[in-house]
């Protein structure tokens, strides 16, 4: 696994209500926390448990063009996530849980192909609202590189019984492109293991 990159953490315990507001957070949620690193759909994952730990919400995500190997600056990285929470303890209590799921997230390295091919058993309030899914559903979160991703999610959609719930057609900001795929967490299991074997043969054999 190509491990992630933790790049630069801030927090304002009080920020700006302009700011706030301009950024998304929900009133009464004034404390935010910053984080930067080298792996942007990771990241979102950890956002994502981060809501599921603390009163937290997911103000801003956005990922950077090009991707970390192309970073403006060496903090930047390839994504920017900002909690926000009712109060400091809330939003750290949030990071700390979104800094410890990217302990345990990561690309693979298929022959080449970075691969994410990730089971979440049960999405919180931030993934739930990328895949339009209640709260609670399982998702099967899938990305590669752009010709192997689509290659590879026709093949997760067939070796399933999962729905496409929402589609990243290549190239996005990193030049990359996949999938969130919705079902039991096994099929999601299903899913991901052959959207992983569909990207491996690719990059064995491209032509």
């Amino acid at each position: 696994m190509i491990p992630v990159k933790v790049l630069a953490v801030r927090y304002l315990a009080n920020a700006s209500p302009a700011l706030c507001s301009a950024l998304g957070a929900p009133e009464g949620f004034p404390s935010l926390g910053l984080i930067t690193t080298d792996c942007d759909d990771a990241t979102y994952i950890a956002l994502d448990a981060a809501t599921k730990a603390s009163e937290v919400e997911v103000a801003y995500g956005r990922s950077f063009y090009a991707g970390a190997g192309n970073a403006s600056t060496p903090n930047a990285g390839e994504v920017i996530g900002i909690l926000a929470g009712k109060t400091p303890g809330a939003v750290r209590s949030g990071m700390e849980a979104a800094l410890s799921a990217l302990s345990r997230l990561g690309f693979e390295d298929l022959f080449g192909a970075p691969c994410l091919s990730h089971t979440v058993s049960s999405v919180g309030s931030f993934l739930a609202k990328e895949a339009n899914v209640p709260l609670g559903t399982a998702l099967a979160y899938l990305i590669a590189p752009p010709l192997e991703s689509m290659y590879a999610l026709d093949a997760a959609l067939k070796a399933a019984d999962v729905r496409l719930a929402r589609l990243y057609a290549p190239p996005s900001e990193t030049n990359f492109g996949g999938g969130l795929l919705s079902g039991t967490q096994s099929a999601c299991d299903a899913a991901c293991t052959a959207f992983r074997e569909a990207v491996a043969e690719v990059a064995r054999a491209p032509r």
